[in-house]
């Protein structure tokens, strides 16, 4: 399974979608407090983060110039590479400027974030292993069109030393893309685990008050009059505390049946409930968006036909036989240019 083909291709390219459009979103969100965050007038100064990189070793590039042009065309550069990376334009080499993009504006105010972006990072890492490419991508678009053009026409002649090199290049992408997987899947099944065995451990979980004190804190009421709304009932708080320990103690162990799918959507609305309660957006995104690896391929290539058939009855024209609309999926993926 590790050498036969790659898996959750699907999945992954619903990651880079959802992580490049939500760290698009975020820093434009962020854009008229760019300055005050990551900028030269941040109080966070480069000298100080830099002695902090001495400690740490972590790096960013936003520390190279103290000047506002500099910084300004760092974040233009970062809007650009988190835009081309969410499309799946040269999917191997933005994916490697959208890791050192995440990386360096984590590691410039690591103090001044809300922790969501702390797993985003992660995952722009784990995203430079897998080929996240290869579907529903500008990538996919191409070497679709590049296949079209090339059908009918004799391959051209290579040696058996190019066929091998060619062969051994395939295995070791299908490797390290399933080994890719493997760890973002790793990751979140350990996140959620630890998140529930933490949460045993502490006495407002236990007497099921945990949601009360959250639900209190000033810091997390973007919505008071919803937050107090909700603390009127402690039963249920109660009760969805309980299920929220349990949900993600569970997780882990559920993966292999059909118990996954039910668990997925209690977290799916616990994630939601959390950005809209707590005002934790980005965190619950990327929570979100870490979910979908668990969801098989047969479900994502199920959804372009349902919207198809949704369309139809809505009375729109059908499109061709034979012809797609939007971005396609790739031909096996030898001699794939992003590979």
């Amino acid at each position: 399974m590790l050498t036969g083909r790659p898996v959750s291709l699907y999945a992954t390219s619903v990651l880079r979608i959802g992580y490049g459009l939500l760290y698009l979103l975020f820093l434009l969100r962020e854009f008229p407090h760019r300055s005050e965050i990551w900028g030269p007038g941040s109080p966070w100064t480069p000298a100080l983060a830099a002695q902090l990189f001495d400690q740490t070793g972590w790096y960013s590039f936003l520390i190279l110039s103290d000047s506002r042009a500099y910084f300004e065309l760092c974040y233009v550069l970062a809007l650009v590479t988190s835009a081309l990376f969410m499309l799946g334009w040269r999917t191997r080499a933005t994916s490697v400027l959208f890791a050192a993009v995440v990386a360096s504006f984590h590691a410039r105010a690591v103090f001044m974030t809300d922790g969501g972006d702390n797993l985003l990072l992660l995952m722009a890492l784990y995203l430079m292993l897998t080929a996240c490419g290869r579907r529903w991508s500008l990538d996919a678009r191409r070497a679709r069109i590049k296949a079209a053009r090339a059908n009918g026409t004799a391959p051209r002649a290579r040696g058996v030393a190019a066929q091998d090199l060619r062969a051994a290049r395939t295995t070791l992408v299908t490797v390290v893309h399933n080994c890719g997987v493997f760890v973002i899947a790793a990751q979140v099944c350990f996140l959620y685990g630890s998140a529930g065995l933490y949460k045993v451990q502490g006495s407002f979980w236990d007497d099921g008050t945990a949601l009360h004190y959250v639900l209190n804190l000033e810091l997390f009421q973007p919505w008071p009059a919803l937050s107090h709304a909700m603390d009127q009932y402690p039963l249920a708080m109660a009760v969805v505390g309980y299920l929220t320990v349990l949900t993600q103690v569970a997780f882990p162990f559920v993966l292999f049946g059909r118990l996954k799918y039910p668990v997925l959507a209690l977290l799916l609305g616990m994630h939601v409930a959390i950005a809209v309660v707590l005002g934790l957006p980005l965190f619950s995104g990327t929570m979100i968006v870490a979910d979908a690896v668990f969801l098989p391929d047969r479900f994502y290539t199920l959804l372009p036909r349902l919207l198809r058939r949704g369309t139809r009855q809505c009375g729109a024209p059908a499109p061709a036989p034979g012809r797609e609309t939007g971005l396609g999926t790739v031909p096996p993926q030898v001699g794939h240019p992003d590979g």
